[in-house]
């Protein structure tokens, strides 16, 4: 009976340490947690830019990994790049900005 509960114990643990692993992330692959993040970071970042009535948010893509926010897009002016990234920045969570928008 003893062996079979340590054989059971040890099927547990290595089971754990399995699933453990499939969620955790890589270079170019998320975990389940920071996918979450990131698309909350994504969430917020898009509302702010929504909110700010001289940016024309539509035109403005927000992609998130890892923390870092990538914007891209067109936009009218430098200055409104400048205020995007500046939003982008303001929201919690954020690690770094890229920037990729284009002025039309």
């Amino acid at each position: 009976m003893k062996t079979l509960t340590k054989s059971v114990s040890a099927l547990l643990v290595a089971l754990t340490l399995l699933l453990s692993a499939g969620c955790a992330s890589t270079n170019k692959h998320e975990g389940t947690g920071e996918y979450i993040d990131d698309s909350v970071i994504t969430t917020k970042v898009k509302a702010q830019l929504f909110d700010e009535p001289n940016l024309r948010s539509g035109q403005i893509n927000v992609e998130t990994f890892k923390g870092v926010v990538q914007l891209s897009g067109f936009v009218g002016t430098r200055s409104d790049i400048d205020k995007a990234v500046s939003i982008a920045r303001s929201v919690k969570g954020v690690e770094s900005v890229k920037n990729d928008m284009r002025l039309k």
